[in-house]
């Protein structure tokens, strides 16, 4: 075993980096470079049957903030911290070609130790179930299916899924479970309070993991126009996210138990918040936005940075794995500091 292995349940990674879909996981060029650049799994940009859903695409846009909320340039000089509000749609293929780009690249991955992930966004339960059926029959390893996209109230009736009930999250999983034999990663919302529950109801229904979490959405009006930036609500990502996933993440593992592989995304910039979401509980950790934005040597250097952390800590990656969490208090538990908080307040406030 390697410094920086790590397993999902039965499918064993090289390190826990998972280059996870966006935009740039559409073309033959952004799949290969980021099974070159080393990611323990790569995951192909989502699809469904939805003619609308694909429709999004075509009208998608983008803008990466500052911390003043103001617009800055896209490319690798980009400041690790750099938001991103959009909108997305989905791959732009038909199902049959999408499926035949997976299993080309399938083979590239192979050939790297690499995990090739096709992802399934949930518009259709029977046509999500045929989809995932001719998914496992050519031959892929492991399926994602995404039912916690962040778009659903503001999609085209039907487009896509963001489910926050547990017995529905259920009911939809042990549909797909029942009928695979391949492992099924359920893609879970962040627009719920209660993720935990989601996660327990996942992975009772037969998910060999449970991804937290979706990013939320958010809507941002420019003081130039004074109308909302992209015209619209949008997906909202960037570091500021990462400790909403450690938490999640933490609470996910006390409610299910350490047995259960979870994988941690949003908020996640490079090795140490890797790091960070693995002392939370993940078992891996995607990243999208930040690859996205600053280009697939955000992989390379997220495994380089991982690797040089666990050898100065004396540990490896899988070891990582929820001490952070496993060490969590709750208020209740805290010690009593008599006065302390008012150090952390104006001197008029004392």
């Amino acid at each position: 075993m390697t410094r920086l292995e790590t397993r999902i349940g039965q499918m064993r990674l090289k390190n826990p980096v998972i280059a996870a879909p966006a935009e740039h996981m559409i073309t033959d060029g952004g799949l290969r470079a980021a099974i070159e650049a080393g990611a323990g799994a790569v995951v192909v940009k989502s699809t469904n049957e939805n003619i609308a859903a694909k429709a999004q695409l075509r009208a998608a846009e983008y803008v990466a903030l500052d911390s003043h909320w103001s617009p800055v340039s896209w490319g690798s000089q980009a400041d690790p911290a750099t938001m991103i509000l959009s909108r997305s749609g989905l791959h732009p293929l038909g199902f049959e070609n999408w499926l035949e780009q997976c299993l080309t690249h399938d083979r590239i991955a192979r050939a790297h130790d690499c995990l090739l992930v096709p992802s399934l966004v949930l518009a259709d339960l029977d046509h999500a179930i045929e989809m995932a059926l001719a998914v496992q029959q050519a031959g892929l390893r492991v399926l994602e299916f995404n039912i916690g996209t962040p778009y659903a109230r503001e999609a085209a009736n039907g487009a896509v899924t963001t489910e926050t009930a547990a017995e529905r999250v259920a009911m939809l999983t042990r549909a797909l479970t029942d009928r695979l034999e391949i492992p099924v990663w359920v893609k879970l919302t962040g627009q719920s309070n209660d993720v935990p529950q989601l996660a327990r109801a996942a992975t009772e229904a037969g998910a060999q993991s449970a991804i937290v979490a979706g990013r939320l959405l958010g809507m941002l009006p420019d003081l130039n126009t004074q109308k909302p930036m992209l015209g619209t609500s949008g997906g909202f990502g960037g570091f500021w996210n990462l400790p909403l996933t450690c938490h999640w993440l933490a609470l996910c593992r006390a409610m299910i138990g350490s047995e259960v592989p979870l994988i941690g995304i949003n908020g996640i910039t490079g090795g140490h918040d890797v790091a960070r979401a693995m002392l939370a509980g993940a078992s891996a950790t995607g990243l999208a936005s930040a690859v996205m934005l600053r280009g697939f040597n955000v992989i390379v250097e997220s495994i380089e940075t991982l690797d040089t952390y666990c050898q100065a800590k004396g540990t490896t990656a899988a070891e990582l794995i929820g001490r952070a969490a496993d060490a969590r208090k709750t208020f209740a538990d805290m010690p009593e500091l008599d006065a302390h908080w008012q150090h952390f307040v104006p001197p008029q406030s004392r």
